[in-house]
């Protein structure tokens, strides 16, 4: 890779990680790295062009369906492609199918921009992670093959200690807080060659341990708000993205559509206004 390039336009393709949850912004949109990290491409670039498809609760074949065609149709200089946790996160999952469908979609995107960029996905510590390491370490593995494939970048988010801190992670568990969205955006910052601005993988202080009776209220509330409607989901079929589009897609001409980032703006003032505004 050719490092500090300057890159004119930007395209985001996956779930709710790059989606932007749960980073959120006053008016109850998500904002997120790919958003963090276009801000920052576009202060390089006048005129920049910026289109994030991903969607919350896609399995890698609804993002190998639905958003790799539409955003190798956008010819960005720039692509980045995460996909496959929702997956290997089941109960059942079939990693072999997984990784062909990746590989699909990366297939579709590779020759139709200049850099793409995949990434080890981060996990937050705990029982969950542990459970599912093997798959993920598998997925992971095909990752390495991939971007050797087609010269894409791997930023190698799951290797970082401090990005399974639950510090860094939102209520849900599932989604990165805004501080973990942050360190995620100076990670590909740096791993396209540009100067650091920070260090992502610098360790958060000492935790204090809650007592008992807060560890529980907040395992209660966890329960509650998060995990009986995702199992309810699950019974039914459902998913938290059905009926959505990526923040730069519009269903009713079915195609993206570019957006012009404010260049260095990071603040929710400045973010909040261009999400959904077509270029």
């Amino acid at each position: 890779m050719q490092m500090n390039v300057t890159y004119t336009s930007f395209v985001a393709v996956g779930d709710s990680f790059t989606e932007g949850m749960s980073d959120g912004l006053p008016d109850g949109s998500y904002r997120g790295w790919a958003d963090l990290l276009a801000a920052r491409l576009a202060a390089r670039s006048p005129g920049f062009r910026y289109a994030n498809l991903a969607v919350r609760g896609k399995l890698i074949g609804q993002i190998a369906d639905e958003q790799s065609a539409p955003a190798a149709g956008l010819g960005a200089d720039l692509v980045t492609l995460v996909g496959g946790l929702n997956d290997v996160l089941r109960p059942k999952c079939d990693v072999d199918v997984v990784c062909a469908r990746l590989a699909e979609a990366a297939d579709r995107l590779a020759p139709s921009c200049k850099q793409l960029v995949l990434m080890r996905s981060p996990g937050r510590r705990g029982p969950v992670l542990e459970r599912f390491r093997p798959r993920m370490e598998q997925l992971f593995s095909f990752i390495d093959e991939l971007a050797e494939r087609h010269g894409a970048v791997v930023v190698d988010l799951f290797g970082a200690d401090v990005l399974g801190d639950a510090r860094l992670w939102a209520d849900d568990r599932l989604h990165l807080n805004a501080e973990g969205h942050r360190r995620v955006a100076e990670a590909v910052w740096q791993a396209l060659g540009h100067e650091a601005e920070s260090d992502w993988r610098e360790a958060l202080p000492p935790a204090v341990r809650p007592g008992w009776a807060s560890r529980r209220a907040a395992d209660a509330r966890f329960t509650r708000e998060h995990l009986v409607p995702w199992i309810g989901r699950r019974l039914t079929g459902r998913s938290s993205g059905d009926g959505r589009t990526g923040a730069h897609f519009s269903a009713d001409l079915g195609r993206a559509f570019w957006v012009t980032p404010p260049a260095g703006g990071e603040g929710p003032g400045e973010v909040a206004g261009w999400l959904r505004a077509e270029g």
